[in-house]
């Protein structure tokens, strides 16, 4: 479980890399992060990390109950401590990888946003630029027919 949980988390690493700066794997990324969010692609985004959740919430009982236990004990059980820093492990991949997850999806809005604003205010630019040219148009036929 531990191997996975590491792919998922340098796969996730590599993709919020690819997204802050600019690569030519950026466009393509973007591209499926855009599909991925249309149709049954968020409810399956939003079962899979629920169902991570859990397992993450999961293990967190299992690390108190093993807790408990060597507490109760009175020793450590050379056993559990095994079992306590494996299941620490992957509680702790197993949410930072949600975490990263949340992070992609906030880059991805926030370039979204910032490529819609971006092309609003050359829009507006434009439309600015249209209208001094025609002030500047008036101007100059009447400093003509003033000669």
């Amino acid at each position: 479980m531990i191997q996975p949980l590491y792919a998922l988390v340098f796969g996730e690493v590599a993709v919020i890399l690819v997204l802050l700066f600019r690569t030519p794997l950026r466009k393509p990324i973007l591209l499926l992060l855009d599909r991925l969010k249309q149709g049954r692609g968020p409810v399956v985004a939003s079962t899979a990390g629920g169902t991570l959740f859990i397992i993450m919430v999961s293990l967190l009982f299992n690390i108190t109950q093993i807790e408990k236990r060597s507490v109760e004990g009175g020793g450590v059980n050379p056993t559990d401590q095994i079992l306590f820093a494996n299941q620490l492990l992957e509680a702790s991949l197993l949410g930072f990888a949600l975490f990263l997850a949340l992070m992609i999806d906030r880059i991805h809005y926030y370039i979204k946003e910032v490529r819609m604003l971006r092309k609003h205010l050359e829009a507006v630019k434009k439309l600015d630029q249209k209208s001094e040219d025609a002030k500047n148009k008036g101007k100059s036929k009447v400093v003509e027919e003033e000669d």
